[in-house]
Order: structure tokens, then C-alpha cells, then sequence
């Protein structure tokens, strides 16, 4: 997982949240917690899109993603899968002009995530907020962590800004 040497005080979604804000992508770490609590036979994380477009907060996600007014927007709406296992879902507003051709054609018409998606790009993460909902006593809620990233490319250049709900199942290894 993208935290060598975690410590041991931590609880389950502190743990998580701290490979979050070190991995390249949400998208890797959450294959590789897919795979660690074998929730499918094959841990390869899918996007379940939703086609919907959410248009309340896109001038201010284009502020956020230094995006001029003639650049193009993309939206997605996703839950990110494991097998059958809903691991997060995520709010996603992304600048096309910035992406190549073949990139959105695979956004728009595909279940690939936007992490796999953008890894030519070089993506990196800039963490705006970051809510820890549960601490690990008592029954787990059904979302534990909330992130609000930028995603940018190997220049600094903004892509994406996206705003992820973990699920209970990343700390529990079971449907919570």
C-alpha cells in the first residue's frame, strides 16, 4: 500500500486517509485495498458512471481549476467498484481542453476511472479538505472518509477537482 511504515495508533480510516494523501491516485490505492481484503477474484477497480450532470458549482470548480471561460468542462459522477463492492463515490469536474482526444473519449463513453485514465499525464494530488467521519468505535457509517482533492498533471497544471465519499467497506472488509 502507498504507507510503508504506518503507525501503529492509528485507526482503520486514519490509516486509509494517510495512503490516500500519499498514493499517486485514489484509483491505486484503492486496487491495492481491493486486492489486500480480497473483495473480488480479480481487484481491478471499475467506474460506474452516472450520466447526470450536476451544473450548481461549476463556476466554481472553473476558479479552482484555472480554467478559462472557453475551456470545456467535463463532469462525472461515479462509484468506484470492486467486483460487485461500491468503494467510494465521486464528484468530478475535469478540464477536457486539457486531456487528449483519446482521454475523453474514454471519460464519456467508458467505465475506465479517471485516475487509469489520466496516469499518462503524471497525476499528483493536492489535498483541499479531508473528513474523517468515523473513528473506528461503534458501528461504521456507511461513508468513514470524505477528501476534497485537486488532481494535477506532471507540470502542476490543474485537471481535475473531485470530491470522494470512502465507504465503510476499505476499513471493515465488509458491506457496511
Amino acid at each position: 500500500m502507498a504507507v510503508l511504515n504506518p503507525r501503529p495508533e492509528m485507526n482503520p480510516v486514519e490509516r486509509l486517509n494517510a495512503e490516500l494523501l500519499a498514493g499517486r491516485t485514489a484509483t491505486e490505492v484503492l486496487e491495492e485495498r481491493c486486492a489486500a481484503l480480497g473483495l473480488a477474484a480479480a481487484p481491478r477497480v471499475h467506474a460506474e458512471v452516472r450520466r447526470d450532470r450536476l451544473v450548481a458549482g461549476e463556476a466554481a470548480a472553473r476558479l479552482r481549476l484555472e480554467a478559462g471561460d472557453a475551456e470545456e468542462l467535463g463532469y462525472r459522477r461515479v462509484y468506484l467498484m470492486c467486483g460487485a463492492h461500491v468503494l467510494s463515490e465521486a464528484l468530478n469536474w475535469y478540464v477536457a481542453s486539457r486531456l487528449t482526444p483519446a482521454m475523453n473519449e474514454a471519460l464519456e463513453t467508458s467505465d475506465v476511472p479517471f485516475g487509469r485514465v489520466i496516469l499518462p499525464l503524471a497525476p499528483s494530488r493536492r489535498t483541499i479538505s479531508t473528513r474523517i467521519l468515523w473513528d473506528g468505535s461503534g458501528a461504521a457509517p456507511s461513508t468513514v472518509l470524505r477528501h476534497r482533492a485537486l488532481v494535477v498533471d506532471g507540470q502542476g497544471r490543474p485537471l481535475a477537482e473531485v470530491i470522494e465519499n470512502y465507504r465503510a467497506i476499505l476499513v471493515t472488509g465488509a458491506a457496511g
